[in-house]
């Protein structure tokens, strides 16, 4: 178990170097590169509309997607990098945007997964040297509010965002494909576009991913947003509005903030946070200045097909380096009513959520013990097969926010969330994932994140509050959950 920023950098193994060995690309990719971008003008021309052309073509199966993007971006561009490490080495890291999607209000999911479809549908996606796994993504991130990400923190984050990127590289099953992408107006020329990607393409390159400085210089000033005894107060209101009946169960976060000696290095914590959280989605998304980081246990939904697949996770409690005293702390939780009664409600309301629109849903009837480096939770699968299509961002549409980092009911639970916070959420605790062409992908929960900007880290952790939370053992929890990323940031 890793519980200190010492131990956690020693996972990270990655040494730096200042070599960049160029990525290997197939040979003659020019030509089908030129021919997507050719069809993709002329339906342009034919339509009045710009149009999304790619190419995917295969890479080396030794190829580390991360390591890559984290080589070759640009100053200022977008990045994304997405790893669940435990589940098949699987890896997504993409650079640039050809396409941009938002939108705010309560029909966020409704109206990207529309906006997303029609681009996919219209555009011409071509494949050279393999036919698995071809065609453009559409990555990004939601609030966790419909008109979130107001604060000045947030910006570059918008409520509602899709990135269609320039380069996309994905590591499935072993296999390694890149897909470039582009959008084309009627009066672009094939020449022009073709000479553009080909540079950024030349571009890419590969090295180790940078290391964290074990032992850094300069003073770090660590400081709660708001003081402890404010989460003590609301935790404490909440209980109250419970007792009355009110609200059956509501989630309360709290912000804390670093402030570095020197700006931090996104790339540097991601290595880090993949070695250490590798049953975890590793998460790194940068919008301009700013980088969000995570290292979230909770699946909100996955689908493949027909096939759904999310996770309950509710009910938390630490980890103990001693086995002995490590596997009674998660015998506590597991007998623990309160524990349990909190678990079920997030359990419950997936299950009522999914069953109008599949054929069946199936969880298990005991929740289990989800083990991560720093903390245990309680955790139910839960799979469905849907009874009709249903893109994987509308189905996170329905299924956000769940009682784990809402409420129940949500409705009143999520009006009161901000008053009894006094915080702006932005990305905190919202979907953050991708799709491809075809409604497939995955969307995990932004918990376990830091938001960085220059020299300054706010990270975030929430609890679950019910009718027998203790403001003080509630705020301890959100201490567990926030040393996930803590140690690291704060020297």
């Amino acid at each position: 178990m890793v519980d200190d920023r010492a131990g956690i950098a020693a996972g990270n193994r990655a040494v730096h170097s200042s070599q960049r060995g160029r990525l290997r690309l197939p040979a003659e990719i020019d030509d089908p590169l030129s021919q997507a971008l050719g069809a993709a003008i002329g339906r342009a021309r034919r339509r009045g509309a710009p149009t999304l052309a790619s190419l995917t073509v295969p890479l080396a199966a030794q190829t580390d997607p991360s390591a890559v993007a984290i080589c070759s971006r640009r100053q200022g561009e977008p990045w994304f990098l997405f790893e669940q490490p435990e589940r098949g080495r699987m890896a997504l890291a993409a650079l640039g945007q050809a396409a941009v999607l938002e939108a705010s209000g309560p029909r966020r999911f409704a109206d990207l997964a529309r906006a997303w479809r029609e681009l996919a549908a219209g555009g011409v996606s071509r494949a050279h040297g393999t036919a698995d796994g071809a065609g453009p993504l559409a990555l990004g991130g939601f609030a966790f509010a419909d008109s979130g990400s107001q604060a000045p923190a947030w910006i570059g984050f918008p409520a509602a965002s899709l990135l269609v990127p320039e380069i996309a590289i994905v590591r499935r099953q072993g296999a390694v494909r890149l897909t470039v992408s582009a959008l084309l107006a009627p009066d672009d020329t094939v020449e022009h576009v073709l000479a553009r990607l080909q540079a950024r393409l030349q571009e890419l390159g590969e090295r180790e991913i940078p290391m964290l400085d074990p032992d850094p210089v300069g003073r770090f000033i660590v400081s709660s947003a708001m003081p402890p005894e404010h989460y003590e107060a609301a935790v404490a209101r909440a209980k109250e509005l419970i007792g009355n009946g009110a609200i059956e169960k509501i989630v309360l976060a709290r912000e804390v903030q670093v402030h570095a000696p020197r700006p931090y290095d996104p790339a540097a914590v991601f290595g880090v946070l993949r070695e250490a959280f590798s049953g975890c989605f590793v998460l790194c998304v940068g919008r301009g200045d700013a980088t969000l980081v995570a290292a979230s246990p909770e699946l909100l939904v996955r689908r493949e097909g027909q096939r759904l697949s999310t996770l309950a996770l509710a009910g938390s409690t630490r980890r103990s380096a001693d086995p002995a005293v490590d596997d009674h702390l998660g015998e506590q939780l597991l007998r623990s009513p309160g524990y349990r009664e909190e678990h079920a409600i997030v359990a419950r309301r997936i299950e009522r959520t999914l069953r109008p629109y599949a054929v069946w849903v199936a969880a298990a009837r005991e929740p289990t013990l989800a083990k991560i480096a720093n903390i245990q939770h309680l955790a139910t699968p839960i799979r469905a097969q849907l009874a009709a299509p249903i893109d994987v961002i509308e189905l996170a549409g329905l299924m956000h926010p769940t009682p784990a980092v809402g409420g129940e009911p949500s409705a009143p639970a999520l009006q009161l969330i901000p008053a009894l916070e006094g915080l702006d959420r932005g990305w905190y605790a919202g979907p953050v994932g991708w799709s491809d062409a075809t409604g497939d992908g995955e969307l995990c929960v932004a918990l376990r994140c830091a938001l960085l900007r220059g020299n300054v880290a706010r990270c975030y952790a929430g609890n679950g509050i019910v009718a027998d939370s203790d403001p003080a053992t509630e705020l301890a929890e959100t201490e567990i959950k926030l040393a996930a990323l803590l140690p690291l940031l704060s020297g």
